[in-house]
């Protein structure tokens, strides 16, 4: 399952990469730009590292991390289709993948911290 969310959380960067490059030519864009590729490639970047966790509580800290990250992913997915910059059928698969992946995330926290009790 690892190996899998590591994957797909990369995988979510890689798509907000390419669909960057479809926004047009405007300052506006260029913001929002500069933020999405941040935010989604943060994702894939902190989970490895919460794979790499030290302890249960390093582990949960970065896996709250991811979940910011891909709160704020699916924040600036809603600007870009809200501001019309993109089509909502353009990004609907990656929004469902960033939300899928929150949802693994924080049932993944839910269970570390039961653990931890």
């Amino acid at each position: 399952m690892e190996v899998q969310i590591k994957l797909r959380t990369k995988k979510i960067g890689l798509e907000v990469i390419k669909l960057i490059d479809e926004l047009p030519k405007k300052d506006s864009a260029w913001a929002i730009a500069k933020q999405i590729v941040r935010s989604s490639t943060s994702i894939g970047a902190n989970y490895r590292a919460a794979c790499r966790a030290k302890s249960s509580k390093d582990f949960i800290y970065k896996l709250k991390i991811v979940e910011e990250e891909a709160d704020e992913t699916q924040y600036w997915l809603e600007i870009l289709e809200e501001s019309k910059l993109i089509t909502p059928a353009r990004i609907e698969k990656l929004k469902i993948e960033v939300n899928e992946i929150v949802s693994i995330v924080v049932a993944s926290i839910r269970t570390a911290s039961d653990r931890k009790l």
